[in-house]
Formats: C-alpha cells, sequence, structure tokens
C-alpha cells in the first residue's frame, strides 16, 4: 500500500498537532455511527410509497431506485428522514413513531446498510448520488416543501439536497453534522490540509482487512451490508469522495430554507463534546440566513437514541 505524502503547511500543522482530539473526533463521527446501527441495525424491505390523503393529489406512481429504499407512515406535511453512516431506517423508529400520526414520514434507507442489497451502492460514489435520488423522489412523489432532518452522513445528504432544490425544501434539521467534518476539529481546514492525515487514518483502518472489519461488526450485531467496502473507502470520514474530502461549505450559500443543527454536548471539560458549540456555529457560518443551533446535553452523536426525550421535544420546536 502506498504511504500517503507529507504535506507542510499551517493548516495541516495545526490538525496533526490536534492528534489526540482527532481521535476523540472519530469516536464521534464514524465509530457512533456504526454504534448507531447496533443498536437499531432492522432491514427496511423495498415497501411501496404510499397513496396520498383522499383530499391530496391523485397518488404517484411507485418509486424505484438502486440507490435508496423509502417508506412511508401516516398523512399530513411531509418530513424525509435520512439515516447516517450504516444505519437503516430504524434509527428513526421512535421519531416515526411520535410523528406519524400528524405527518407523512418518508423513511429512507441508503442500499447496501443493513440487510439490503448494495444495487447501485456497490461502486462509485454514495453520498452525492443518494442526494439526488431523494431530490428526484420529492419531485416524483409531490411532496410540498418537505421537511428534512437528516443524521451524520444523511445531514450532509439533506445539505446538498437542499443546496440543489432551492425553494422546493421547506426546513432542514441536521443531526450532529457538519457540512466538512474535520472542522469540527479546525475551523480553518480545508481538504487539501486534511487529506494526508484522512489517507493515515483510513490506512490503519484498512490494516484489520474487511473480514476483520465485518468480524467486529457481527460481534455487535451488525451488518453493514454489501455497500459497506464501497461507503468506508468512498465516504472517508462521513461524507468525503474517494478522491477528495467533501467540503460543503462553498454549498451552503445555495441553501433557501431554514437550517436547524442539533448536536451532542457535554459540560465536562474533558470530553471533546464541550468544545464544539463554535465549531459548530464555524462550520454554517456561509449560510444566507443563519443557522440556528440546540445542543442536547448528554447525548454523544447518535442523538436521538442517546437523549430520545429530548431530541423529540427539538424535533417538535423545529416542525412547528
Amino acid at each position: 500500500m502506498a504511504q500517503p505524502c507529507a504535506r507542510t503547511g499551517r493548516g495541516f500543522a495545526v490538525i496533526a498537532g490536534q492528534a489526540d482530539v482527532m481521535r476523540h473526533s472519530l469516536r464521534f463521527a464514524l465509530v457512533p455511527a456504526v454504534a448507531a446501527g447496533a443498536l437499531m441495525s432492522v432491514s427496511v424491505g423495498a415497501a411501496p410509497v404510499q397513496a396520498a390523503s383522499p383530499a391530496a393529489a391523485p397518488a404517484a406512481a411507485p418509486f424505484q431506485s438502486s440507490r435508496i429504499l423509502v417508506e412511508t407512515k401516516g398523512h399530513g406535511p411531509d418530513v424525509v428522514l435520512i439515516p447516517g453512516l450504516a444505519s437503516t431506517s430504524a434509527v428513526w423508529a421512535r421519531t416515526a413513531a411520535a410523528l406519524e400520526g400528524r405527518y407523512r414520514v418518508h423513511l429512507v434507507t441508503v442500499r447496501g446498510f443493513g440487510e439490503t442489497a448494495p444495487g447501485g451502492n456497490a461502486e462509485g460514489l454514495v453520498g452525492a448520488p443518494t442526494s439526488a435520488e431523494i431530490r428526484r423522489y420529492i419531485e416524483e412523489q409531490g411532496l410540498r416543501r418537505p421537511a428534512l432532518i437528516g443524521h451524520s452522513m444523511g445531514g450532509q445528504v439533506a445539505l446538498r439536497v437542499a443546496a440543489d432544490a432551492g425553494d422546493r425544501i421547506g426546513k432542514v434539521m441536521v443531526v450532529d453534522a457538519s457540512p466538512f467534518f474535520p472542522s469540527l476539529i479546525s475551523p480553518g481546514s480545508t481538504a487539501a490540509d486534511v487529506e494526508p492525515l484522512a489517507r493515515i487514518a483510513y490506512q490503519g483502518l484498512m490494516l484489520l482487512g474487511d473480514q476483520a472489519l465485518r468480524t467486529q461488526a457481527s460481534s455487535m450485531g451488525l451488518e453493514l451490508g454489501g455497500a459497506a467496502d464501497n461507503v468506508l473507502g468512498g465516504l472517508g470520514w462521513q461524507g468525503g469522495d474517494r478522491r477528495v474530502l467533501a467540503d460543503l461549505r462553498a454549498r451552503l450559500t445555495l441553501i433557501e430554507a431554514p437550517v436547524i443543527v442539533v448536536y451532542g454536548w457535554s459540560p465536562d471539560d474533558r470530553s471533546p463534546r464541550s468544545h464544539v458549540d463554535g465549531l459548530f456555529r464555524a462550520g454554517y457560518r456561509s449560510l444566507p440566513r443563519p443557522a440556528a443551533f440546540e445542543r442536547i446535553e448528554g447525548a454523544e452523536h447518535m442523538v436521538m437514541i442517546d437523549r430520545p426525550r429530548q431530541f423529540q421535544q427539538a424535533v417538535e420546536r423545529f416542525l412547528r
């Protein structure tokens, strides 16, 4: 395996000098997303999109996609729930149950996670094509200015959809996600700054070997599915391409919908979570309309599982 080239420069030096923070950062980025699947990993089969309420427009044809599966529940204003890396829509089970009596909830599963066949996600990139398919789903199924709620990688997907769909999106909630995840370590970092360190981390992960990774996942009760290799190789730390780490900060200027960022926080100075307030705010500063921020004390990366009551309260405020 080729070794990454060393890179000099202030940005990389800052990040390289915070190796301990990076170690903790991985804990609330990639690893907790896998843990989410371990907690609630069940397969969501390909369910046809249910017909709209009788008062709505005629039902659209069932949605077919090689990238995503969508299950709908309930009636009312549209809410789209997008899971994070290695998670299926099952991570939203509690949220969907609380909403489906008053909203039409669209539960997205990215093919290849859980027991779903990878389909089109077996090769190439995942994040951008997934965003495009969700946007197509919104258009073809006639969703009217839906609210998007995305966790981690799903938060980046939601940002992409909102940037591309303009005023067709009503509002966006991003759950513990950044438009550029390395900015949670250093706000001024760029893809060029962190790419060498990301390669080192990725190579370290690959030293486990594919089978060892799957064995570890299985021991946690998680089946990563057929897209696991592609996701780990193609998305890097929660959303980068295999060629360059995804940096969506410049695309934030295209988002017309209001955005709220919900994230886990700790009052303990020894926890990296105690220092994320300013980092999240810095990451979203290029939005045309300033984002709202809501921290949930005691939550880690899986906010909706770590603090379900507080998270549901945040969702209710968001949807008002």
